[in-house]
């Protein structure tokens, strides 16, 4: 089996969840994890927080992750399948794609 990453996009929210809503989310995203890993299929997890800076040639650093832009990352995980039509099978359901976000399916290279 190959590995593969799905990216979790979507579009910052303005409005942030209440802890009960936030608590929720969570274990939605629990839920869909746990059911991948069910399957022998999860390999590592990780959201991603906001505070972040981009280094660009010449030592130039901006703030970041991207801020003029509306889209973030929010996210990833490793799964393990045969291809990438299996994993992209295996991104049906994620909670991302409920609120109008996206996964973006990449191979994993092993160098």
């Amino acid at each position: 089996m190959k590995e593969f990453m799905m990216i979790f996009r979507s579009e910052d929210r303005v409005e942030r969840p209440t802890p009960e809503q936030m608590q929720a989310q969570v274990k939605v995203w629990q839920d869909w994890i746990g059911g991948i890993a069910a399957q022998g299929k999860f390999v590592s997890t990780n959201a991603l927080g906001i505070e972040g800076k981009v280094v660009r040639p010449n030592n130039v650093i901006t703030d970041g992750p991207y801020m003029e832009v509306k889209e973030m990352v929010g996210g990833y995980i490793i799964v393990k399948a045969e291809n990438i039509e299996d994993a992209i099978k295996l991104s049906e359901g994620c909670p991302t794609l409920s609120y109008g976000g996206s996964v973006e399916v990449r191979d994993v290279m092993v160098f």
